[in-house]
C-alpha cells in the first residue's frame, strides 16, 4: 500500500510538535500504513529553521511507518497530493487586537490555503482546521477551495467534547471512557453549547448521574472557558490536549465511529436543526466509509434551542466580518 501523505501546517508550533510524532508512530492510519509527512511554516527564517529542527527529531525517532518528511514554506508544494491535512497554524490574537482584526488576519492565510488545497490535494482529501477561530477559518478555506467537495472540510470541536466528557466523568465519579455521546453544538468559542441531554454514563442517562444545577450553572461555563483557564494556569495555550483531539477527530473520520457512538465535528451545515446552510457549525456526527453524517432528529428543549441559536448568531457575525475574502 502506498504511503498516505499527511500535511500539517504550523509545523514548528506546540500543537504540531505533539501531533506529528503520534502520526509518525501510526496513531492516525494504524500500524500497517506508512505515512509521508509534509510540513508547512511561514517564510520567516527563524520559524523555518525551527521546522527543520522538528524534521530532524522525526528522523531521529526512527519511526518504521514514516516513509518521508518534507518541509515547505509554500502551501501549494505542501498540499500537493495530500490525503489529509491538519491546518494547525493560525495568527494568534495579540494584545490590543480586536476579534474582527484576528478574523481578517487569518482570513488571508486560509484563503491561500484553501486555494492551494483545491489546486493540489487529492479530491477526497480530509481537511481539519485546528487554528482558531477554527470554524470561520474552515469556512474561508472551504469557500476558496473551488471544485472540492465541501464535505472535505471540517473544524475541530473534539477538544471541547473531550473536555465536557472529562467534566461529566469527574462529577459522576466515573471513568471518562464510560461517558458517551456528549455533544458540542456550534462554534469553538465561548458561545459553544456542550449538551449532555443524550449522553450516557456507564450506560445510564447522564442526567441521572450529574446534578442539573451543576450542569447548567457550572459545567457549561467551565467547558466554554477551559482554554482561557489553561492559559492562566500554564502561561501557554492548550497544545497536547489539542493535538490529541485533532488525532481523535481525524482517526474517527478515517476509520469510523463505534456503533451507537457519535462525535462532535464542525462541518458545513446543510440546514440541519434549522441552522443556516453554509455555516461551519458543530454537530453530533457519525463516521463510516471515510464520510461523516450529522445525527438526525435529536430532541431539544427550549434551553438547548436557545443555546444553539446563540452560537449560530456568532458564526453569522464572523462570516459577515470576512465576507470580502470568501470565494
Amino acid at each position: 500500500m502506498a504511503a498516505k501523505k499527511v500535511a500539517v501546517t504550523g509545523a514548528a508550533g506546540n500543537i504540531s510538535y505533539s501531533l506529528l510524532f503520534r502520526i509518525a508512530a501510526g496513531g492516525l492510519y494504524g500500524p500497517d500504513t506508512k505515512v509521508s509527512l509534509s510540513l508547512l511554516e511561514v517564510d520567516v527564517p527563524a520559524v523555518a529553521k525551527a521546522m527543520e529542527g522538528v524534521k530532524m527529531e522525526l528522523e531521529d525517532g526512527a519511526f518504521a511507518l514514516l516513509e518521508s518528511c518534507t518541509t515547505h514554506t509554500d502551501a501549494a508544494a505542501c498540499f500537493a497530493d495530500a490525503d489529509a491535512a491538519f491546518l494547525v497554524g493560525a495568527r494568534p490574537r495579540s494584545k490590543g487586537m480586536e476579534r474582527k482584526d484576528l478574523l481578517e488576519a487569518n482570513a488571508a492565510i486560509f484563503k491561500v490555503q484553501g486555494q492551494a488545497l483545491a489546486a493540489g490535494a487529492r479530491p477526497d482529501a480530509k481537511v481539519l482546521v485546528v487554528g482558531n477561530p477554527a470554524n470561520t477559518n474552515c469556512l474561508i478555506a472551504q469557500r476558496n477551495a473551488a471544485g472540492m467537495d465541501p464535505a472535505c472540510f471540517t473544524a475541530m470541536t473534539r477538544l471541547d467534547q473531550n473536555r465536557a466528557a472529562a467534566q461529566v466523568a469527574a462529577h459522576a465519579g466515573a471513568a471518562v471512557g464510560e461517558v458517551r455521546n456528549v455533544v458540542v453544538w456550534g462554534n469553538h468559542s465561548a458561545t459553544q453549547f456542550p449538551d449532555i441531554a443524550h449522553a450516557t454514563v456507564a450506560g445510564k442517562p447522564a442526567a441521572e448521574a450529574v446534578d442539573a444545577k451543576w450542569y447548567k450553572e457550572e459545567m457549561i461555563g467551565v467547558v466554554q472557558q477551559r482554554g482561557a483557564a489553561i492559559i492562566a494556569a500554564r502561561g501557554l495555550s492548550s497544545a497536547a490536549s489539542a493535538a490529541s483531539a485533532a488525532l481523535d477527530h481525524m482517526h474517527d473520520w478515517i476509520h469510523g465511529t463505534p456503533e451507537g457512538t457519535w462525535v462532535s465535528m464542525a462541518v458545513v451545515s446543510g440546514g440541519e436543526y434549522g441552522i443556516e446552510e453554509g455555516l461551519v457549525y458543530s454537530y453530533p456526527c457519525t463516521c463510516a466509509g471515510g464520510k461523516w453524517s450529522v445525527v438526525p432528529d435529536l430532541a431539544r428543549d427550549d434551553f438547548a434551542a436557545e443555546m444553539m441559536k446563540a452560537t449560530e448568531a456568532e458564526l453569522r457575525e464572523e462570516r459577515d466580518a470576512v465576507a470580502a475574502l470568501l470565494g
